[in-house]
């Protein structure tokens, strides 16, 4: 039945771009009611083309649930969180949507549409929404916590940075169609007379290398290598599609290897049958709306290409702790704690230490585990916190600092709500990452003289700086970093040498393997190896190993990925401009010829293989082209990444209203101690270990570069305890019902500004001031949202049934229907209704039951003909039973069948006796 209802849904779909060169023949029915029924006709079709794309990949994940291949886990991590998914599905039907009505007719799209039509497209695919400016705060906080969308932070534009909104462009995208088609999606179109290359050939002729010929780096530590990845979790998740099958063909992206939206799979080398083979690749999610997100439209063939999401704050804001979206937030939060304090993982300990929650997926199982004991991910504010024991070792260390920082908090201002503390700790937490990462890190990679030239001194919040994250920074440049990642993974003793319990991995071995760390000795161990073991070293002959490359996310019997031709393939799913443009757009000169390469790129065996391949200078892919390149004295990158990369940071810095040393944001007093701590200082603060070198980015050799924690300065919380005072006509609230408060001054006045968890919704005034006769109004009241009655945009797919809980609501199927992994659609489960089961179960009983009646009556007809049988009389004789059957029945033979056998004779209607007896 699906599978009618999906080719009815192409066909529909085909028809409309079919007939729609009839349709825009009259210039009247261009722009009249026809030309918008039409256009609804064909929004809901897509609609109905891309949800039934995302119910095949949650029906086929369903079936793979107990086996985990490379490529779901790779989507694990790179699948969005509710309100993000929610946001892709409608880019999706949208794009989908103008891809159809383009189909036939695109010389319609020369003209601007009316904004009539331009809203019921938006309207109908469920864009809108997202694409209207949010509605900030008015309250005293306005100026002092950060949203946790990241939205407001520049309040006339208050969507630049937030979370879900396009990544930014700095350079128009290249698309080969102009408007979505990715470089190198059509094998014929050519690039100055020559096709790209396939990127998996790029990999395998110039990127990767064995583990064994990686070179280390003589200065800087693993630890450099995992805060940059850590980093980039901070500020960019480019969320895949949601689903991984094709719009219009509906084939499963992993079994074809044709490119249809949303699948692009890399191509890789035929094999001596000639027989194509490939990797999936899905395309990333489409954002809704373009550009600064202010304007509606515009004209929607110029203003309008393909643009893609951040499904994270651009800022630098520990997004990797808090979440960037009041859902995960939720989740993470725990709402017991009058301290303010994060959720921990109940199941667990790390010698006294706490671990991070689990989510509710599943990770790559313990090989010794059962099945029933498998250890799920880990939940943190990203997604990809299990992707490796290092990375999820971080992000366990920010959630003991928070921890840490508010129980102080607490213990100093014992009059602050759970949220008071809860927001100023995730202030700090916040400033710490800005500090780390501005201070200690980008110099390291920049160089000095990068760094002064695109990043400089801090002059103050300038609001016409836009921070959001730029496509080609999260797509190739911040992504030099995969080839500073060791092929090991080394954990050390308390002497910081190689643990004789706890021998080096490799690193295909701890991907999504959450339970290495609760199982193999904790976070110290892991720890001590990214302090004192160092990063690999990027060398232009070997740019990444073969952990990556071969055996990204392995697992037995499930295939691998390739780590660099998916990011050359992201490179071109983009639309990112080649090399040479961006090369131009930074102010240095274009490389035109493999002389002139040679000056950026002085390895010429490496530039003669890139010229090989490309067959010109202007095809060759920025992501390749940056990391070739030559490093800038005292960097870890050359110049056209420094000037990216340091370009990105400045407008990071410089466009956050709450970036730390903004005056407004911390006292003097509190920026002091902030400038303090550091990253050293946060390890001594949560783990066991006690001596630690200086500077966590250097490789330090054990004991004399290592300083004891008691001499690693720290920060003074007590600037930050409170003394103001509190009236005795306005006493804080003990509690607040399914909400809470934070207080705040304003023009000299005690302000509580109110809030209410997520699912609920805020009656009353949000904000009270206290007055010499008490408070100026009652404190408003926390209702429960009845989200099941938004008709408009319903929160479960119409497969469900929507059935409203306290605070949240829940998605509910019928028999034999279970909830997909979006916990809104509901997907056929391939078994029996329980109905069925048990109808077959009261038939069988049935049956049985009437079959034994039956054998009953049977056996009753059978005994009386018995007898009668044994009254035969001869002359009104009666015979009796034969001698021989009493020793018979002492035998324990049948005296039917003694009787039989005795005397030599057939006994009446003897098999149906036996059977009743």
């Amino acid at each position: 039945m699906r599978a009618l209802r999906a080719v009815a849904v192409t066909l529909a779909v085909m028809g409309t771009g079919i007939f729609f060169p009839f349709i825009l023949r009259s210039r009247e029915a261009l722009w009249g009611k026809t030309l918008k029924s039409h256009v609804i006709s064909v929004v809901e079709a897509s609609q109905l083309m891309v949800d039934n794309a995302v119910y095949n990949t949650m029906k086929r994940n369903l079936k793979k649930r107990e086996v985990l291949s490379p490529v779901q886990l790779l989507s694990f991590s790179k699948l969005p969180e509710s309100t993000s998914g929610a946001i892709s599905r409608a880019a999706e039907i949208m794009e989908t949507s103008i891809q159809a009505l383009k189909r036939k007719q695109s010389e319609f799209f020369t003209d601007t549409l009316s904004a009539d039509l331009l809203g019921t497209i938006a309207n109908l695919s469920g864009c809108l929404p997202f694409m209207l400016p949010p509605r900030c705060p008015d309250t005293c906080l306005a100026n002092k916590y950060r949203l946790i969308t990241g939205a407001c932070n520049n309040r006339d534009h208050p969507r630049w940075g937030a979370s879900n909104t396009a990544l930014a462009r700095w350079l128009p995208p290249v698309y080969e169609d102009g408007f979505s088609q990715p470089r190198g999606w059509n094998p014929d179109f050519l690039y100055h007379g020559f096709p790209l290359p396939p990127v998996r050939e790029v990999t395998s002729h110039l990127i990767q290398v064995s583990n064994e010929a990686v070179t280390e780096d003589d200065q800087y530590s693993d630890f450099l290598t995992v805060w940059g990845q850590y980093i980039d979790h901070d500020i960019a998740l480019t969320p895949q599609s949601t689903s991984t099958t094709a719009f219009w063909e509906g084939v499963d992206c992993q079994l074809t290897c044709e490119n249809q939206n949303p699948c692009f799979p890399i191509q890789l080398p035929s094999n001596s049958s000639g027989t194509t083979a490939c990797l999936p690749f899905y395309r990333s999610s489409a954002a809704c709306g373009t550009g600064d997100q202010g304007v509606l439209f515009g004209n929607l063939s110029a203003a309008n290409p393909r643009q893609q999401m951040n499904g994270l704050t651009s800022f630098l804001d520990a997004s990797t702790v808090y979440g960037s979206s009041p859902g995960i937030e939720k989740q993470l939060r725990n709402w017991s704690s009058p301290a303010g304090l994060l959720r921990v993982n109940t199941r667990h300990k790390d010698t006294g230490g706490t671990y991070l929650p689990f989510a509710s997926a599943a990770c790559a199982p313990d090989p010794g585990a059962p099945r029933a004991t498998r250890t799920p991910c880990f939940l943190a504010g990203d997604g990809r916190a299990s992707e490796v024991p290092a990375l999820a070792a971080v992000h366990t260390l920010w959630l003991r600092e928070h921890n840490r920082l508010a129980a102080t908090f607490k213990a100093i201002n014992s009059h602050w709500s759970a949220e008071t503390v809860y927001q100023e700790a995730r202030k700090v937490v916040g400033a710490l990452h800005q500090i780390i990462t501005m201070r200690d890190y980008i110099p390291k990679i920049l160089g000095p003289d990068a760094f002064r030239q695109y990043v400089g001194p801090y002059e103050g919040y300038d609001p016409n700086v836009n921070p959001t994250v730029s496509n080609i920074f999260s797509t190739a440049a911040f992504r030099f970093g995969h080839a500073t990642v060791h092929p090991l993974v080394r954990r050390l003793d308390i002497d910081f040498q190689d643990h004789t319990d706890l021998p080096r991995l490799q690193l295909h071995d701890v991907f999504f393997r959450p339970w290495r760390l609760i199982q193999e000795g904790g976070l110290d161990p892991i720890v001590r190896g990214l302090l004192a073991r160092p990063a690999k070293l990027q060398v232009q002959e070997q740019l990444m190993n073969e952990e990556l490359t071969e055996k990204l996310f392995v697992l037995s019997n499930s295939g691998t990925l390739d780590l660099a031709s998916l990011n050359l393939q992201r490179g071109r799913d983009h639309g990112l401009p080649g090399y040479n443009e961006w090369r131009e757009f930074c102010g240095l000169s274009r490389l035109e010829t493999s002389a002139e390469m040679s000056r950026a790129i002085t390895n010429r065996s490496v530039v003669n293989k890139i010229m090989d391949l490309y067959k010109h200078a202007d095809n060759i892919d920025v992501w390749l082209g940056g990391l070739a390149e030559d490093f800038l004295p005292g960097a870890r990158t050359g110049p056209l990444f420094a000037c990216i990369i340091g370009k990105q940071m400045k407008a990071l810095r410089d466009g956050d209203r709450f970036w730390w040393e903004n005056s407004h944001v911390f006292t003097d007093a509190q920026r002091q101690e902030l400038e303090k701590h550091s990253l050293p200082r946060v390890i001594c603060d949560n783990t066991g270990l006690t001596r630690v070198p200086v500077d966590a980015f250097h490789t330090g050799k054990f004991p004399q570069d290592f300083e004891s924690c008691e001499d690693i300065p720290s920060m003074d919380l007590e600037v930050w305890r409170e003394t103001f005072p509190q009236d005795d006509k306005c006493v804080f609230p003990e509690k607040v019902d399914n909400g809470n408060f934070v207080h705040c001054e304003e023009s000299g006045k005690l302000v509580l500004v109110y809030f209410c968890l997520h699912g609920y919704k805020l009656q009353g005034q949000e904000q009270i001031t206290c007055t010499q006769n008490g408070w100026d109004s009652e404190p408003p009241v926390c209702k429960d949202v009845n989200e099941c009655a938004d008709l408009t945009h319903p929160p479960c797919h119409p497969s469900a049934k929507c059935k409203n809980t306290k605070g949240s609501f829940q998605c509910v199927c019928t028999d034999p229907y279970v909830l997909g992994e979006d916990e809104k659609t509901c997907i056929d489960s391939g078994r029996l209704p329980r109905a069925s089961w048990v109808s077959i179960a009261l038939g069988a009983l049935l049956i049985g039951g009437l079959a034994s009646l039956t054998w009953t009556v049977i056996c009753r007809w059978t005994y009386s003909d018995r007898k009668s049988t044994l009254l035969i009389t001869e002359g009104n004789a009666r015979v009796t039973t034969q001698p021989g059957l009493k020793n018979s029945q002492e035998r324990g033979i049948s005296p039917h069948k003694a009787t039989a056998e005795d005397t030599g004779q057939e006994p009446a209607y003897g098999s149906r006796v036996l059977l009743c007896e």
